[in-house]
């Protein structure tokens, strides 16, 4: 290969090297533009997340938790308990009238008495 020959190879390498520099410019260029977009969209889509978390922190605040569920469910029961135990108190109040008055015999006495939800051996 002669001077010539050897100058004009080095050339066309050097230029296939441009060609090829220029469109990965390009390339990169479009995948910036690219990023620059979902640049936008991400900052979009963190406020919102920001937004949510907000929220979300609101409804934790004023959200009820199990332990405080249980907590007013047993102090409910706690109360039905004592409001049912006055009402049995009454019941059986009035069965002792009525088994007094001989309206009602003694085995029918025993028998409400024997009736749940407060049952006893009378």
């Amino acid at each position: 290969m002669n001077k010539s020959e050897e100058n004009s190879f080095k050339e066309e390498i050097l230029e296939a090297i441009q060609a090829l520099a220029t469109h990965m410019d390009q390339r990169f260029d479009l995948t910036d533009l690219r990023f620059d977009r979902l640049e936008g969209r991400v900052g979009a889509v963190e406020s919102r997340l920001d937004g949510v978390e907000s929220r979300l922190d609101r409804v934790e605040a004023t959200m009820v938790t199990k332990d405080y569920l249980d907590d007013k469910l047993a102090d409910l029961r706690g109360d039905l308990v004592v409001l049912m135990r006055k009402e049995d108190k009454k019941l059986d109040k009035l069965v002792d009238i009525l088994a007094d008055k001989k309206v009602i015999s003694d085995r029918e006495a025993r028998t409400i008495y024997s009736m749940e939800p407060f049952s006893r051996k009378s």
